[in-house]
């Protein structure tokens, strides 16, 4: 795999997958707007490095922004490796074992995975080459990035946040954001429903400072681990070391006793005392495609930053999908679908989380339907598993109906079946938790869901319906949705992000479903946001040096220019 930022940057640039950017570019607005045009390119356009940030450090951005390059940070030619390795790792731990001769072949299994346990040593790594403590830690000589106009200042976008277990011991390895409050502090956008939240309240009952340091950068693989839908208490560095085939090893913190990845780029060492009130932190364009609003988070305080001496600073953008993150999702829809049949649903065939549905809004799960209710049974079944506890849109489809079918080519197969889709009897209406960052939920994280039963039905269900010419689902739209002319992909995110299952879906007299897709303010309490889209300025700028940054041809659209009439403010809140 790779040794640090440099390296895998060196490989895309062979690859073809790197654009360099040598003019000076500036982290406020301008590399993200850059970005943005580029991710949204077909396929995912290509990786940007901006090698004059004002700073002393260059920035990649889109780094795993589509299906290649996300193959080559895991070290795979297809993704779909990754989940035959691990399917059959499961199965030669699961087969029955007979007798001793049975158990001893296990040996050589157990001395793979012992392999890729993370390994603590002795001497500093590279991420240690320059130090600055104390009062030399200034993250203002970091070029982090402003992203979107009405976010509440910089953000460190793609951090890997190191806490432990003040009980166990126990490492969590997260991504959480970053606000650059000043050049010693930032926020810590700890969700309640995060490890690091929990480790967080777990200090403050101890009446303890936290440790914590925060990552950036070296082999990609990390980066990916940081995002992966991990059982609480499984080390993200070992999922590290199964995908690159070799152990993390791990070096001693300078000022907090945590151990970090030697070849990481940069290394944010510092603490957060439970007992200092929580800072405002926000606004911020965010994943959803919306600005997530102003809240109070715990203050992070610096007390050493040490990096490489050619460290590459990496970051993320995101906004309306389609964005990087869209490749990161396809990457953990293949490498745990073999963990959910194991142990949530194994009657499970497939899992697809379209683009439009920001990753929780909207599944898709294909099964092998055997009995009446089976449907039903797999949407409560995943409702109640980690991550897809967030989930609030779920299709089911049976098998029979999706032969061949992968990935986006499941929209026309939902399509299809909806034309025998009877809302009375088909859609499974159920609350519960919600990703923190649903606008659209009465309550914060907590809120209605709905499953669409598209299986072929039993006689015990009332059988097939005929077929239907006009499908018996529609949304009702804001005047300025339908004046915008947006293609389907945008009016399914926007109907999945502004609509509350059990508020907002209703079934008519004539057997319709109809989603209230119209911006909401007066529904709930905390105020509704904005749809993220750059400022004319930025946009204007990039346009004019299109030519300067080494570009040929006329500049590549902005994809803000299609979102603008959706803005109804000029704040992050309507």
């Amino acid at each position: 795999m790779y040794r640090n930022l440099a390296e895998y940057v060196a490989a895309l640039e062979k690859a073809g997958e790197l654009v360099r950017i040598s003019v000076p570019v500036d982290p406020v607005l301008e590399i993200a707007e850059l970005t943005d045009r580029q991710a949204k390119q077909p396929g995912g356009g290509k990786a940007l490095l901006f090698e004059n940030t004002g700073t002393g450090f260059p920035v990649l951005t889109n780094m795993m922004g589509s299906e290649r390059r996300i193959c080559m940070a895991l070290g795979v030619e297809r993704l779909s490796e990754v989940g035959e390795r691990i399917e059959a790792l499961l199965a030669d731990a699961m087969r029955p074992k007979a007798g001793w001769m049975d158990k001893l072949k296990m040996l050589p299994l157990l001395k793979e995975v012992s392999a890729w346990m993370p390994r603590s040593v002795s001497r500093r790594g590279e991420c240690q080459q320059v130090v600055r403590k104390g009062d030399e830690a200034d993250l203002s000589e970091l070029p982090v990035l402003k992203c979107w106009p009405h976010d509440g200042g910089r953000f460190v976008t793609l951090p890997l946040v190191h806490t432990v277990d003040p009980e166990t011991g126990v490492r969590n390895v997260g991504m959480y954001r970053m606000q650059v409050f000043d050049s010693r502090t930032t926020g810590m956008h700890w969700h309640r429903h995060k490890t690091g939240e929990r480790h967080y309240r777990q200090y403050e009952k101890r009446g303890e400072r936290m440790p914590v340091a925060v990552c950036l950068g070296g082999d990609p693989v990390y980066t990916y681990c940081a995002t992966a839908p991990l059982p609480d208490g499984i080390d993200e560095y070992m999922l590290a070391g199964f995908l690159r085939r070799r152990p993390v090893e791990l070096v001693k913190c300078l000022t907090c006793d945590l151990r970090v990845p030697g070849d990481c780029d940069f290394v944010i060492e510092g603490y957060v005392d439970p007992a200092e009130p929580k800072a405002v932190e926000g606004d911020f364009g965010d994943h959803t495609g919306f600005y997530s609003l102003k809240d109070l988070y715990p203050r992070f305080h610096v007390t050493c930053i040490t990096h490489r001496r050619d460290a590459v600073w990496p970051a993320t953008l995101v906004g309306i999908p389609p964005m990087e993150d869209a490749y990161i999702q396809l990457a953990t829809e293949r490498i745990f679908l073999a963990p959910i049949r194991l142990a949530v649903a194994p009657e499970v065939v497939d899992l697809w989380m379209p683009p439009a549905g920001v990753a929780h809004n909207i599944a898709v799960c294909v099964i092998e339907k055997s009995y009446a209710g089976q449907a039903l049974k797999v949407a409560n079944a995943l409702w109640g598993a980690g991550q897809m506890s967030f989930n609030k849109f779920l299709i089911v489809l049976s098998a029979e109906d999706a032969c061949g079918v992968s990935g986006s080519g499941y929209a026309a197969v939902v399509r299809e079946r909806l034309h025998r889709f009877d809302p009375a009897r088909d859609a499974l209406f159920s609350r519960g938790v919600l990703d923190v960052l649903d606008h659209s939920a009465p309550q914060t994280g907590f809120g209605g869901k709905l499953c669409l039963d598209l299986t072929r039905k039993t006689a015990e269900e009332g059988g097939e319906r005929p077929y239907r010419e006009m499908m018996p689902v529609e949304a009702v739209w804001d005047d300025f949705v339908r004046e915008a002319g947006l293609p389907f992909d945008d009016l399914l995110w926007l109907a999945a992000g502004n609509t509350d299952p059990v508020r907002d879906v209703s079934i008519t007299a004539e057997g319709v479903l109809r989603l209230d897709a119209r911006f909401k303010p007066s529904a709930v309490e905390r105020g509704w946001p904005n749809v993220v889209t750059m400022s004319r300025e930025a946009i204007e700028r990039v346009d004019a040096r299109w030519r300067e940054y080494g570009f040929e041809g006329e500049p590549l659209p902005s994809p803000s220019r299609r979102y603008l009439p959706l803005v109804r403010s000029h704040t992050a809140e309507l």
